[in-house]
């Protein structure tokens, strides 16, 4: 009986083989003429890459965007003029944050097989508006525009998650980093921010507001 099984089994891995384009398959014909120009599967494809690498590819570009956005609203924060080191330290931390969320999906795509080029264009959930933010804004209305893009990255990752998991052609490990490496912590930031928010906007309803708006400046350096 156990013969009988492992015969079958061996029958059915031989007409995959003989029926789907493998490595192997690959290289032996290459090798026959000489050349090793056809052995082009012989690389990290597999699962769902080639659905959801444009959502990833998408997500990779608004993450490079914000970070940016995020690094000139720090520097605003920092001038002579501003002089709110709390708020700066805030948007530097976002900007770093978002930048090497960028570099690790970057290395997991490329770990996967996907190409990243940061000139396409993907019509995804996924996509942050590449509207620059409005730099020249008060401290409570910077609060409010890094709300609403902490948001928008979430809701672009939950969207590849969502691809990932229940799609045609899933791809659950990507799913599963998108989970473990993003979700939680922009969750975590979310929350964050809007206590931010919430907190600043009561101190500021009073007739001249900026003794509570240097007093909260001074509690964000301490964060």
């Amino acid at each position: 009986m156990k013969s009988f099984i492992a015969i079958a089994v061996l029958a059915a891995i031989c007409a995959v083989v003989n029926t789907e384009e493998v490595c192997h398959n690959n290289v032996v014909r290459a090798c026959a003429s000489s050349t090793l120009s056809g052995a082009n599967v012989c690389n990290a494809r597999m699962g769902g890459i080639d659905h959801i690498e444009p959502e990833v590819q998408a997500y990779v570009n608004s993450q490079l965007t914000k970070s940016y956005d995020y690094l000139l609203l720090a520097t605003y924060f920092n001038n002579y003029q501003k002089n709110r080191p709390g708020f700066q330290k805030l948007y530097q931390g976002l900007s770093d944050r978002t930048f090497d969320d960028t570099i690790a999906l970057i290395k997991k795509l490329t770990s996967r097989g996907g190409k990243v080029n940061f000139n396409t264009v993907h019509e995804s959930p996924a996509t942050v508006s590449k509207v620059r933010m409005q730099m020249e804004v008060d401290e409570l209305h910077s609060l409010a525009m890094a709300l609403d893009t902490e948001k928008t990255l979430s809701a672009g990752a939950m969207h590849v998650h969502t691809r990932a998991l229940h799609s045609t052609e899933r791809d659950p490990e990507i799913a599963h980093y998108i989970e473990e490496n993003f979700l939680t912590k922009q969750a975590d930031t979310v929350r964050k921010l809007s206590g931010y928010a919430n907190d600043l906007s009561k101190l500021m309803n009073v007739q001249d507001p900026s003794l509570a708006v240097y007093l909260f400046d001074e509690y964000l350096q301490k964060q």
